[in-house]
């Protein structure tokens, strides 16, 4: 005789069967980005202590965090900075690479940081070894091969006012 499958009508068991599989399913990595400007329309980019090259400013979200509540918990972290995040503008699929599983990273639009913000922006952790503004050209020269794509596509949602998704980097067709 096959056993069944609890039901609603019996809470504990009910939980625990969706508990068990909860467990078997996927975890997924998820960053959580910001493109955030001044007022001549340079892009903010963060130089991390703890890889190589420049970043956009952000960070992985803890679990069961929200992406947007991430991006605010580390510009606060490490930038000292409160912003008020004004959309999405890319969610990218990454497929596993080197030691990492497969991911989900989104950039945010963290709007254009008056002069008093912009003025004393400054690294307030180890983690961090400075954050600097750059045009946007000077920016993707910054970034490595694998934040560029989201970094353009994130500028061009800005532009047209839709948000992009990304598979890997590549737009989906």
């Amino acid at each position: 005789m096959r056993p069944t499958t609890p039901t609603p009508a019996d809470p504990e068991a009910w939980n625990a069967y969706l508990a068990e599989g909860n467990a078997k399913q996927a975890r997924k990595r998820v960053a959580a980005d910001v493109l955030l400007r001044d007022t001549a329309g340079r892009v903010l980019l963060v130089n991390p202590t703890y890889k190589p090259g420049w970043d956009l400013p952000g960070g992985m979200a803890e679990a069961n965090e929200p992406p947007e509540d991430a991006v605010g918990r580390e510009l606060i972290e490490e930038l000292g900075l409160r912003i008020t995040v004004h959309g999405l503008l890319v969610v990218d699929w990454v497929a596993p690479h080197g030691p990492w599983d497969d991911q989900i990273a989104f950039i945010f639009n963290g709007g254009t940081l008056a002069q008093d913000q912009t003025d004393r922006l400054t690294p307030q952790d180890d983690e961090l070894a400075e954050a600097a503004f750059f045009t946007p050209d000077a920016a993707r020269r910054q970034l490595s091969d694998r934040i560029r794509p989201r970094f353009t596509a994130a500028l061009d949602a800005i532009a047209d006012r839709h948000a992009r998704y990304l598979r890997n980097g590549e737009p989906m067709a």
